[in-house]
């Protein structure tokens, strides 16, 4: 039975709530109301004791055709000034991803909806090349797989993280692109002539070896082994590739930590870095209610010690994007993080980028210059 009232603009109605068992591939366990709803839907327990099997979830696919593509990102705690983001929502389905609040501004629920309800920008390559061509364009950094995963599956149809590739390869911009998805071995092609000229690094997102423990967390994610040997072809192929092991969950993954890093130091990459796991906004009652129905028998202690990390409370912005660890747990990681790279050689730097590397093609009808 239901409560509700009023009507959505979205499909979903408002403050729906998919019933826990949402089925396979689905990483978050329900779909409640997004934080600007001002409508609430409830499921209550009737007292009839029936099965709902209900058929999978399907994706729904939106197109947009937005004006620009380059994000310009103004904050303390990124290493970045600008982002592109080819699509909105994933479907990888990481429960813990931070990107998930953004579909409230959809009128969209941050569980279900968010790994189902997927934004595509077919247009994203003629507007990067618009806006690169522009004269005012000054170049720096461009980050890609910041929010959401520029590889993820429906990447294989619309293709668009590969236009946007092949448009940065003509102007030049250092770039950088993370991602959970061994698809970014199919632009390989793409990516070895832009690290001949030393413009794209390209980092494996690795939360765990224990593809198992994956594929609870992010399962929709390629596997462990498959992230493993993407970061492998890319080494051959001579792209420079890191691997970030995060983010690391305590009481879940971080254990693995010293092997994930082994691991990926033996498939060839280059540097290495982590996080540890963020609650903001709905992500805390998201992964809450999945670390209660996966891992029943820690769940409290999960908790306890992600909300010691953050001064008492779920998510603490300044407590965890600080350069400096201020808990126990976050104090340990750190340290067991930074003994680990000294012994298996990893660099303390990534590969620095430089913009003056960055061109304008000339038009094939503008006019050549005398000198």
């Amino acid at each position: 039975m239901t409560r509700a009232a009023g009507q959505s603009l979205s499909s979903r109605r408002p403050g729906e709530v998919q019933p826990p068992k949402t089925g396979k591939g689905r990483g978050a366990r329900s779909n409640p109301a997004g934080r600007f709803e001002r409508n609430i839907c409830e499921s209550v327990d009737d007292g009839w004791d029936i099965e709902d099997d209900q058929p999978p979830i399907k994706n729904e696919i939106t197109t947009e055709s937005p004006r620009t593509i380059i994000n310009y990102v103004d904050s303390p705690y990124v290493g970045f000034d600008r982002s592109i983001n080819p699509y909105r929502g994933c479907e990888h389905g990481c429960i813990y991803c931070f990107a998930r609040p953004s579909h409230a501004y959809y009128g969209l629920s941050s569980g279900i909806d968010f790994e189902r309800k997927l934004f595509v920008k077919p247009n994203a390559g003629a507007l990067l090349e618009r806006e690169l061509s522009s004269k005012s364009y000054k170049p720096q950094h461009i980050a890609i797989g910041t929010n959401t995963d520029p590889y993820q599956p429906i990447e294989r149809e619309f293709r668009i993280m590969r236009d946007i590739l092949g448009v940065l390869k003509k102007f030049n911009p250092p770039v950088s692109v993370l991602t959970k998805s061994s698809l970014i071995e199919r632009d390989i092609d793409i990516l070895t002539p832009m690290a001949e000229v030393q413009i794209v690094k390209t980092m494996l997102s690795i939360t765990s070896l224990d593809s198992k423990l994956a594929r609870k967390m992010e399962p929709r994610a390629s596997t462990p082994k498959k992230r493993l040997s993407a970061v492998t072809a890319l080494k051959k192929a001579g792209v420079p590739v890191g691997v970030m092991t995060a983010p690391l969950i305590p009481g879940i993954n971080d254990h693995e930590l010293e092997e994930l890093l082994a691991a990926a130091r033996e498939a060839g990459a280059a540097w290495a870095g982590y996080t540890i796991i963020r609650l903001p906004l709905e992500v805390a009652p998201l992964f809450r209610e999945w670390l209660e129905a996966v891992f029943p028998d820690r769940a409290q202690k999960v908790i306890g010690i992600i909300r010691d990390m953050n001064g008492g409370r779920d998510y603490d912005i300044e407590r965890s994007r600080s350069k400096r660890s201020r808990s126990v747990f976050a104090k340990l990681i750190d340290e067991r993080f930074k003994k680990s790279v000294r012994r298996l050689g990893f660099p303390t730097k990534t590969p620095a980028f430089d913009p003056a590397l960055f061109r304008r093609p000339e038009a094939p009808d503008q006019q050549l210059t005398l000198f």
